[in-house]
């Protein structure tokens, strides 16, 4: 084992050069309803700052879902209009999006087939919304009409007699009808008119691009992850389908339950019985151990540090009567601008952090903010932990020991 060390927070990142994502870019227009007001967005791919659409469909819908996750926090811009095409769908990968804010979007070339209809019950049994995109009165897309949520109906590439056909075929279901690319006041009066609730079009605004650096390859699925680990209790399910996703993931999960420091009776050889062996606060410590080994594996000196803040943070818990698995978490976090090289404003908002925890880690003051305070002075040896110390109730021998028990336990973590 090699020799206990703290590393204050400076002096690794004056060491360590973060993470850099290339920029990312997103179209959104805004979809207004009869009082103008934004229902929601349909976010287009754009593969640069020029506001026009180059590419080939799977990759763009791929793109926009990766950027969605990236750019659009949830429940911050209104519902989500995302265009799916049949591979996206059946592949399961729109099911990183949020159900609760995502419309998936029906390419007008998908057909429905029995084994696309069964996705779409699914998807919708999770709680996802449809809308059929360019949709035309075609008596072989029935089956759709009735899955729907919305249906987009383009009004430039219609005529009145078509339009009243769709309005026709879904006169039956309950769907509401979106009026898209209407670039005149005439049109949004005709397709009010016609039934049209929901609009869309350069008539009130042309999408607008959204830019920012990216947070690098799969470590989106990695902040997911904490998401899932912040909830109490955790969502089993949910945290083992997001582990699965990356196989850096599992085998670091599985190498750290099957070690020393985890004494189980028998190997474990599962995700799943991984899991539900150790229980979820051990769940927590597990998955974010090895999340932060893969986030930052050319960087031990960074995850030795996020290791012990964890830990550090976690048996300050007793002190300050909090939860010890929320604390754990805490000093995990306050380390991800690092290793993403991210503002943690923009990290946050992709996490369902509660205001007190995200207040912490942005430093607006508050009890959570103080024991970060205590961690930062303790790495730094500065003489002012004493104070901030002394004002939470943790004598100096007592903030001693838990600096050494919370080093030790993250050398016996990093080098098991």
């Amino acid at each position: 084992m090699k020799p206990t060390t703290i590393l204050s927070r400076s002096r690794v990142e004056s060491a360590t050069e973060p993470s850099a994502g290339a920029t990312r870019y997103l179209g959104r227009q805004p979809i207004l309803d009869n009082k103008r007001q934004v229902y929601g967005h349909e976010l287009l791919f754009r593969a640069g700052p020029e506001n026009t659409f180059s590419g080939d469909d799977e990759e763009a819908t791929r793109q926009v879902i990766d950027n969605c996750l990236m750019l659009m926090p949830e429940a911050k811009h209104g519902l989500s209009f995302v265009n799916c095409t049949q591979k996206a769908l059946l592949s399961g990968i729109v099911r990183l999006l949020p159900p609760s804010s995502t419309v998936l979007e029906v390419l007008e070339t998908i057909e429905p087939t029995r084994e696309l209809m069964e996705c779409i019950h699914t998807l919708k049994h999770h709680g996802y919304r449809f809308a059929l995109d360019d949709f035309s009165p075609d008596a072989s897309r029935l089956p759709l009409v009735e899955c729907a949520d919305y249906i987009k109906i383009d009004f430039l590439a219609s005529n009145a007699s078509i339009r009243r056909r769709i309005y026709e075929m879904a006169s039956a279901c309950k769907v509401r009808f979106i009026a898209e690319k209407v670039e005149t006041a005439a049109d949004v009066q005709t397709a009010r008119s016609e039934g049209c609730d929901l609009f869309q079009g350069y008539f009130f605004s042309k999408p607008i691009v959204v830019e920012s650096r990216a947070i690098p390859q799969n470590h989106m699925i990695y902040l997911r992850l904490l998401g899932a680990l912040s909830r109490t209790p955790a969502d089993v399910n949910e945290v083992e389908r997001l582990v699965l996703l990356d196989a850096s993931i599992c085998y670091r999960l599985l190498r750290l339950v099957n070690s020393a420091l985890f004494w189980l009776p028998s190997p474990i050889t599962s995700i799943r019985s991984a899991l539900m062996m150790v229980g979820d606060d051990e769940m927590r410590k597990l998955v974010t151990v090895a999340l932060t080994g893969t986030m930052a594996s050319d960087r031990p000196a960074l995850v030795a540090l996020a290791l012990e803040r964890a830990k550090f943070c976690e048996l300050l818990a007793p002190v300050i009567r909090e939860e010890p698995s929320r604390l754990y978490l805490l000093g995990m976090l306050s380390l991800m601008d690092s290793f993403l090289g991210l503002p943690m404003a923009q990290i946050l908002g992709t996490l369902p952090l509660d205001r007190e925890m995200k207040g912490a880690l942005l430093g607006e003051a508050g009890a959570l903010t103080q024991v970060l305070q205590v961690v930062d002075e303790v790495e730094q040896n500065s003489h002012d932990a004493r104070y901030i110390s002394t004002s939470i109730g943790l004598t100096d021998s007592a903030a001693s020991a838990i600096r050494l028990e919370s080093t030790c336990w993250a050398d016996a973590v990093m080098y098991a």
